[in-house]
């Protein structure tokens, strides 16, 4: 198993508070969530809040439904995410969290004075026009940057581990949410030129697209697939797996809850590391850091995720280095 390393530039006299230090006196926080999907139970709302992000933060000393409560608000496409993030701005919380640089952008549209934490970006934020540069952003908006793009070629490497001989592989996106994939398209098609790889590159404009999309690639003979992650791609997560089961197509995806719900192999940035560096960032704007004094993150801390249960029903021996890789293993 492999461990490396997280990198972590902070700001020079910032230091990360202990738990159990003393918060802001006589107030209770209030933080806004910007999430991706229909509006969930309440039930599912409780499951949140016992998540691993409300753990780092109950570490910190902020404990949901105490001293910090969440209002979340939802949409499943950019007019009602729009909707939403105005709806989040005329509450006036304290801090914004958003999962993704396309629901960062949403909520900097409707506000350029309250914090924005974006955590688990999946795009340059920089690139994106959200923060003038990853060491001082210089605006309202902050977070953990976990760039994709940069794992491509690693991801079609474990994919070419499982099927030696491959040559052609898909690669599965969508153009519902807000976020860009244009150049991550361009990467994926790069990263696979240099491992002698053709792509056949798939974009679904709705839930309903996927099935032909993925019959698509049978009939195009590809031997892989490599998932875009997104919050649209996450929400249809089972059929997607499903399907790619159906048509025994090997699929690498990028988020660690795809293969916790029956997918063959994620790769990507520790979940848990991204969550907790978030929480300390939130818990330093409720403590009166401003975001633009606080440097963007970056992980460099990796796992490798695979679920042997769905390899043996593609029919795949995973070789032993491949399994010796993985810091996580699903039976």
């Amino acid at each position: 198993m492999r461990r490396i390393g997280l990198a972590i530039v902070l700001a020079v006299g910032l230091m990360i508070p202990r738990a159990g230090e003393a918060q802001p006196a006589g107030k209770t926080a209030r933080m806004g969530s910007l999430v991706f999907g229909p509006v969930e139970s309440p039930e599912e709302q409780a499951r949140r809040s016992t998540g691993l992000f409300w753990q780092a933060m109950k570490e910190l000393g902020w404990v949901h439904g105490q001293n910090i409560v969440v209002e979340r608000r939802f949409g499943e496409s950019p007019d009602q995410l729009r909707a939403a993030a105005a709806d989040l701005v005329r509450l006036k919380v304290d801090v914004l969290f958003a999962p993704s640089a396309g629901l960062g952008k949403l909520l900097q549209l409707e506000t350029k004075a309250i914090p924005i934490v974006v955590v688990g970006s999946g795009s340059d934020l920089v690139e994106a026009g959200l923060v003038a540069g990853l060491a001082r952003p210089g605006g309202n908006l902050t977070g953990v940057q976990v760039r994709a793009v940069d794992l491509i070629s690693k991801k079609l490497e474990f994919l070419r581990a499982l099927v030696p001989n491959v040559s052609q592989i898909a690669f599965l996106t969508e153009d519902v949410t807000a976020s860009p994939t244009h150049l991550y398209i361009q990467e994926v098609a790069e990263a696979a030129r240099k491992l002698g790889l053709k792509v056949h590159t798939v974009t679904v404009h709705g839930p309903g697209e996927f099935a032909p999309a993925l019959l698509s690639m049978t009939k195009n003979r590809d031997q892989g697939l490599l998932v875009h992650a997104s919050g649209f791609s996450f929400l249809h997560r089972k059929q997607i797996i499903e399907l790619a089961t159906k048509h025994r197509i090997v699929t690498i995806y990028e988020g660690e809850g795809f293969v916790e719900d029956g997918g063959l192999m994620f790769y990507g940035a520790n979940r848990e590391e991204v969550l907790q560096r978030g929480a300390v960032l939130i818990d330093k704007i409720l403590r009166g850091a401003k975001p633009a004094d606080l440097p963007v993150e970056q992980p460099t801390k990796f796992k490798l995720v695979m679920n042997l249960k769905t390899a043996k029903a593609l029919g795949l021996t995973i070789p032993p280095s491949l399994l010796g890789r993985a810091d996580r293993i699903i039976e």
